[in-house]
């Protein structure tokens, strides 16, 4: 077989791929605007806002965005923060336990959330935390840190330790140097563990479903749940547009990020030459 047939069966190949993660997206976007959706991918006979007009002038819904925003952005920005610190010394420092502690995140990095999550409901109970959003984002933060540190570590390392000798020898503190050369030079790093962190609490059903019992204190991960029915009763219609609506914060942050990762990585490559 020569080098053209190999391509075009790759192409075939890769375009069956391409359609079979693209179709549930169509009948998403479809059904939104359907009076009558089911599960089959069809053209509406009627176009509708109506699906949206329900999700959005209901006040739970509503909230439950409002919490799940809090939580996300909250988590997203100490995850990110503590991350950008605590990785400083691991890039920056010969410290002798530094391959130990990177072992341990590594470990910590791979152990699911759900594992720790009998304990964690325990404690969470005797310390008053349980049914509590503060909570909710105390756990997602921790279990979000150690990912969150070996990224940030890997992008630190590719910053030229001279830029920083250069702002000591002028009088620069440690945290003058993190906050005005390491931090804007790494900037698309930060984007990264930010957003990343933003999706994975953003979409996250578990957490939220085991720690909070008070309904209006539950994010939009856990509302949507509500659109499923019971007995195999589902609401197509709004089930559509509600997943429409939810997955417009991770794709604008995506968007609009853009510029900022850009950036980073032109700044960071044109100061390494």
């Amino acid at each position: 077989m020569d080098k053209q047939k190999v391509r075009i069966w790759h192409s075939v190949f890769l375009v069956l791929i391409g359609i079979i993660f693209v179709l549930p997206l169509i009948w998403l976007f479809v059904a939104s605007f359907d009076t009558n959706a089911s599960q089959a991918l069809k053209w509406p006979t009627a176009w509708t806002f109506g699906n949206y007009t329900s999700v959005l002038t209901n006040s739970k819904n509503l909230k439950g965005f409002g919490v799940g925003l809090v939580i996300s952005l909250v988590q997203s920005l100490i995850v990110t923060l503590v991350s950008l610190l605590a990785a400083y010394p691991l890039s920056r420092y010969n410290l002798w336990y530094k391959k130990q502690f990177m072992y341990v995140i590594l470990f910590m990095t791979s152990l699911p959330m759900i594992a720790v999550i009998v304990p964690v409901y325990k404690m969470f109970l005797s310390i008053g935390l349980l049914d509590s959003v503060p909570g909710v984002i105390l756990y997602l933060s921790a279990s979000g840190i150690p990912y969150g540190i070996w990224l940030m570590k890997n992008f630190m390392d590719t910053i030229p330790i001279s830029l920083e000798e250069a702002a000591w020898v002028d009088g620069a503190t440690t945290m003058q140097s993190i906050r005005k050369i390491v931090s804007p030079l790494m900037l698309s790093g930060i984007c990264v563990v930010f957003i990343y962190t933003f999706s994975g609490s953003w979409g996250n059903f578990f957490i939220p479903y085991i720690l909070l019992s008070s309904a209006d204190k539950q994010p939009a991960s856990v509302i949507l749940y509500q659109y499923f029915g019971q007995h195999g009763a589902i609401a197509y219609g709004p089930l559509a547009a509600y997943s429409v609506l939810y997955a417009l914060p991770s794709i604008l942050l995506y968007i609009f990020s853009q510029n900022y990762m850009s950036k980073g990585f032109t700044m960071g490559g044109a100061d390494k030459g």
